[in-house]
């Protein structure tokens, strides 16, 4: 029997995969990744390929597509449109733009057309919140999307024999307003040639004095991180940016990563120094694929200045490499252990700890994972010294935070806060003053209302990793839970069963409270499992959905059927 020609033009690029990537099991999902651009799935033909090259059995091949969103096993179209549904796209109208996609493609969601040009699907939060309603066409980004618009883009892909060239909706991707930030007045390099300056205990008791917390959301202290992986004592370390910011709401880091590239590989490299590390790596989001080129570039070019590679700045010994991995789509990977899983080529599932990553991360090796923004402020404590960062702040959340707002407001964007601000602050600042809630710190966070704005924005009180969605008064809390726990449902990993069945019973029974047919013996089951999944989840994503119901009764039971009220004043309440 002759083989099929596709299937060897298929094991042909596979073959020239590997050669580039290796055949180690932590190039798989770069080698997955590629198979998917080129050939439109990752076939069954594919992951055959893949396992015998990667001496992996095939389901384990299998199981990693089957956990991200942007690899499939089923043949998509050459043009795949994303569109965001998550809290800030679909107050932005994001349903209006739905219904005339699938018009004009004559298409429902969740399929390809007879021609395999396009593919139509949902996605969740893609980092453009504040340009809502927002579009992935492949890895291109469109944001502000009318109805109009859409029949121009997919006019544009339908017609267009080289879709890669400059289209006018693109280049405003990176347009938002932008208030000061201290990095602006950084010099370039001025950290990094100061540490080289100092013994390498100084650089990080300079960081501890500060009272820096990982700006991140989880708030760990970033001295005591770097502390722990120092004085590990073995040869091979890693340090690890985490760009994966996926919570709704949050887009700091792709303006934190375009506007500032050199700054975030400035801030990796005095962290190598302190900590000895020689390997870097950029877990970059796959849907901020569009600023990989950017950064690789400032990589090559810090390279060139003797800023990256070996003997950095003349200094013997002094060597680190910094290299630019993508997600394929998965909240969970936001989280640092399931980050690290990603990168050696699984599932994004959350580990068991300990063994915490400074103690056996990639590889088995000390790793240090820190989010974009805390490798910023750390160049602006070694600059200017940590003095300067205590003067802002709260006393225990010193400093300054970066906020991503979106949502019912005159000036969404990307703002700088001396932690501890208050919500009342934020909102006359960014025109929201009409606001009924504020929800602080995305779909996992906390949702104040109109009668608490007093409250202030910290550790102490109201943490956040940066995300600020305004709701005005003609929203409706139910149907804005209904969002943030269809997005909990979806993104679950799976891996524990609190958080997989857990989220789709509480979206199940908030659905019922909506339409008045939730009765009290069954809200005191939910009120239950709510108590159950914030004990027995295995990470914060399971522990914190209850969140969303609690609060939802808590300040806005009015909005909720009158017997859903009534299974709240006999249930426990939150």
């Amino acid at each position: 029997m002759m083989p099929d020609p596709e299937d060897a033009e298929v094991m042909k690029k596979i073959d020239g995969l590997v050669r580039r990537y290796g055949a180690d099991r932590s190039s798989l999902l770069p080698v997955l990744r590629d198979i998917q651009s080129t050939c439109g799935s990752v076939s069954e033909e594919a992951v055959l390929s893949v396992a015998e090259r990667f001496g992996i059995p095939p389901v384990a091949i299998s199981g990693v597509v089957s956990f991200y969103r942007f690899l499939s096993e089923k043949p998509q179209g050459r043009f795949v449109i994303r569109l965001c549904k998550t809290i800030s796209c679909d107050m932005a109208g994001k349903s209006l733009i739905a219904s005339r996609l699938e018009a004009e493609l004559g298409i429902p969601f969740g399929e390809t057309t007879k021609d395999g040009q396009f593919s139509l699907e949902w996605t969740n939060c893609i980092g453009l919140c504040d340009r809502g309603p927002a579009l992935l066409v492949n890895d291109r980004p469109f944001t502000r999307v009318t109805v109009e618009k859409v029949h121009d883009i997919l006019e544009h892909y339908k017609s267009n024999a080289n879709p890669g060239r400059a289209f006018e909706f693109d280049g405003t991707i990176h347009e938002t307003f932008i208030g000061r930030l201290s990095f602006d007045r950084l010099k370039p390099d001025e950290a990094l040639k100061e540490v080289l300056q100092r013994k390498k205990p100084e650089i990080i008791d300079e960081i501890s004095r500060a009272g820096l917390r990982g700006r991140g959301g989880a708030g760990y202290p970033t001295a005591v991180k770097w502390s722990l992986t120092a004085v590990a004592s073995s040869k091979e370390k890693y340090i690890v940016c985490n760009a994966d910011e996926g919570e709704p709401g949050t887009y700091k880091d792709r303006i934190l990563l375009s506007r500032y590239p050199d700054l975030v590989c400035e801030g990796m490299t005095v962290a190598a120094h302190a900590l000895g590390a020689r390997k870097g790596f950029i877990y970059l989001r796959a849907e901020y694929a569009h600023l990989k080129d950017r950064l690789a570039k400032t990589i090559e070019k810090r390279k060139r200045q003797n800023l990256l590679g070996e003997s950095i700045l003349g200094k013997p010994g002094f060597d680190f490499e910094i290299e630019i991995r993508m997600g394929a789509g998965a909240y969970i990977c936001g989280e640092e252990t399931a980050l690290i899983e990603s990168l050696e080529g699984g599932r994004g599932e959350p580990r068991n700890r300990p063994p915490f990553p400074v103690d056996g991360g990639f590889r088995g090796m000390p790793t240090c994972v820190n989010n974009v923004e805390t490798f910023l402020w750390v160049l602006c404590i070694i600059a200017r010294g940590s003095d300067w960062f205590r003067r802002a702040g709260a006393e225990k959340s010193p400093g300054y935070k970066i906020f991503s707002v979106s949502g019912d407001c005159e000036r969404p964007g990307v703002y700088e806060f001396p932690m501890g601000v208050r919500v009342k602050d934020v909102l006359d600042h960014v025109g929201g003053t009409e606001a009924k809630a504020v929800q602080i710190g995305g779909a996992s966070g906390s949702c104040i209302p109109e009668k608490e704005f007093d409250r202030e924005i910290s550790y102490e009180d109201v943490p956040t990793g940066g995300s600020v969605i305004v709701i005005g008064p003609q929203r409706g809390m139910a149907s804005i839970a209904c969002n943030v726990l269809e997005f909990f449902a979806e993104e679950s990993c799976g891996q524990c069963t609190p958080c997989r069945i857990g989220t789709r019973k509480l979206l199940e029974g908030l659905k019922m409270m909506k339409s008045g047919k939730c009765s009290m013996d069954y809200w005191r089951e939910l009120a239950s499992l709510c108590d159950t999944m914030r004990l027995a989840s295995k990470c914060g994503l399971g522990q914190s959905v209850p969140n969303v119901i609690l609060s939802l009764m808590k300040h806005f039971k009015q909005e909720l059927p009158e017997l859903a009220d009534q299974a709240y004043s006999h249930g426990n309440g939150g």
